[in-house]
C-alpha cells in the first residue's frame, strides 16, 4: 500500500449509524410514528460520536432511524430495508446504536445488527446497556453487543473510547478483534 492510499483509507472510514427517531433528534416519544429515514446529514447523537470518529478517520456516511411505534408495527420491513440500505451504501462499519437502556431500540438495533451480518460483508455491532438483558441474552451470541451506561450513566466518554477502538480494529486490524470483543461485549 502507497502514502496516498494509507491516506486514503486513513481519512475515508465510511461510518452508517441506526438511530431509533429520538436520537435522531427527530423526536422520539412525541414523534414516534416517523417513517423509516435516511440522511447524510450529522444529526442528534451523531454530533456526540463525530469527534470520536474523527480520531480514527473514520466519517458518518449515512444515519438511517425511525420511530419506535412504527418499527413495532413493521419490524420486519423495518430490519430489512435498513440491511437493503446498508448493502447499497457500502459503509466500512455500521454502528446499531448507541442504544442506552432503550429496550425497543435495543431490539431494533439487535435485529439490524443480526441482518447485516448475515446479509452482507460490512463491519457491524450494536451498543447498549445492561438494563435491555433481555436483547442481550437473546443475541449475545450471535452479535457484537458492546456495553456502555444507561442515559444518564457514568462512563459514557470511556465506552465511545472502547467503540471507535472497536470499529478500528473491526476494519483495520480483524485479527485483533477477538481480544477487545471479550473484554468489551456482553
Amino acid at each position: 500500500m502507497n502514502y496516498h492510499s494509507m491516506i486514503y483509507n486513513w481519512i475515508n472510514m465510511k461510518i452508517v449509524l441506526i438511530f431509533d427517531s429520538g436520537l435522531a433528534g427527530a423526536g422520539g416519544k412525541s414523534n414516534s410514528d416517523c417513517a423509516l429515514t435516511a440522511t447524510r446529514e450529522v444529526i442528534g447523537t451523531a454530533m456526540i460520536l463525530e469527534p470520536y470518529f474523527k480520531q480514527i478517520g473514520g466519517q458518518i456516511s449515512a444515519t438511517l432511524y425511525c420511530g419506535m411505534d412504527y418499527y413495532k408495527n413493521n419490524k420486519d420491513e423495518v430490519v430489512m430495508k435498513m440491511t437493503a440500505m446498508v448493502k447499497k451504501l457500502k459503509p466500512d462499519f455500521v454502528l446499531c446504536g448507541p442504544c442506552f437502556n432503550f429496550a425497543d431500540y435495543s431490539e431494533m438495533a439487535a435485529r439490524c445488527t443480526k441482518l447485516i451480518m448475515e446479509k452482507t460483508d460490512v463491519k457491524v455491532a450494536s451498543m447498549m446497556a445492561i438494563e435491555n438483558q433481555d436483547v442481550i441474552a437473546k443475541y449475545r451470541e450471535d452479535i457484537a453487543i458492546l456495553k456502555m451506561p444507561k442515559k444518564g450513566g457514568t462512563g459514557l466518554s470511556e465506552s465511545f473510547d472502547v467503540l471507535v477502538k472497536y470499529i478500528d480494529t473491526a476494519v483495520k486490524h480483524p485479527e485483533n478483534l477477538a481480544e477487545l470483543k471479550s473484554k468489551n461485549c456482553y
